[in-house]
């Protein structure tokens, strides 16, 4: 009899394979990480479908609210986690990611807050994968930066500062809210090309219109739940565009 698998990292504890994977597209290696909440009341029971053949999705790791770690789809492997997805000129993101999948209600259960021990895992675990397959801190994602407006995981609360304070993933301080001029759906205009060729220019799926249209609206919200999490409500305001320039100025152009 075999032995049973080994976690490719020391932070997960055990295997809990899931079918849902196949090969990656045209021998791509993992560039990217991406993370999501599971959306579900039940740890257990999100577990149970990401492993079941009929949901026809997977992700590498997951994370439960305690902090345990385990492992579903060989690092090597495409899961099935990012779907309908874009990120800076590429579309097939489950052939260049990793998915980690973290256990918490999301907004269908109230959004709340993710633990302590469970938080410690993530930066560990993520820290861990970065480290090994050289993911840049721009390649760290929340699925709704790469489907804005169809995902909204891991949420406004995810702590996307705790990562950074341990080398993961890019992040400046927020700028702060304040009034003045701001743009909203309907705005057209240079102000609002350049704003467009700024979210482009970090990744974000946009078409640089000059029209403040719904898409451009989503990207902004996407943004801002990432980026700037104390108010996500989709308008540019000078707080979103100061922190918008802020991350481009700062973008590392070495990897992690």
């Amino acid at each position: 009899m075999s032995p049973p698998p080994r976690p490719e990292t020391t932070v997960a504890a055990k295997v809990f394979p899931s079918p849902n994977h196949g090969e990656r597209k045209d021998g791509r290696r993992p560039d990217m990480l991406i993370l999501h909440y599971t959306g579900m009341p039940d740890a257990g029971e999100a577990l149970q479908w990401l492993c079941n053949p009929i949901s026809q999705v997977s992700a590498h790791y997951f994370v439960f609210e305690d902090g345990r770690v385990i492992q579903m789809v060989p690092e090597a492997r495409r899961a099935w986690h990012a779907g309908a997805s874009y990120w800076d000129g590429e579309t097939d993101l489950n052939s260049r990611s990793i998915g980690i999948e973290i256990a918490n209600p999301g907004h269908p259960g109230g959004l709340p807050p993710f633990p302590d021990a469970q938080i410690d895992s993530v930066a560990a675990l993520a820290r861990d994968i970065v480290s090994r397959w050289r993911i840049p801190p721009t390649r760290v994602l929340a699925h709704s930066d790469v489907a804005p407006g169809r995902k909204v995981d891991p949420g406004e609360l995810f702590p996307w500062h705790r990562l950074h304070e341990a080398g993961v993933g890019h992040w400046v301080a927020p700028a702060s809210i304040r009034d003045g001029r701001f743009f909203a759906r309907g705005d057209e205009g240079m102000p609002i090309e350049a704003l467009q060729a700024m979210l482009t220019m970090y990744g974000y799926g946009l078409k640089i219109s000059g029209v403040f249209d719904e898409n451009t609206e989503k990207v902004v919200a996407a943004f801002q739940r990432h980026f700037r999490p104390e108010r996500v409500d989709g308008v540019a305001d000078a707080s979103t565009i100061t922190t918008l320039r802020d991350l481009i100025a700062t973008r590392p152009q070495s990897v992690a």
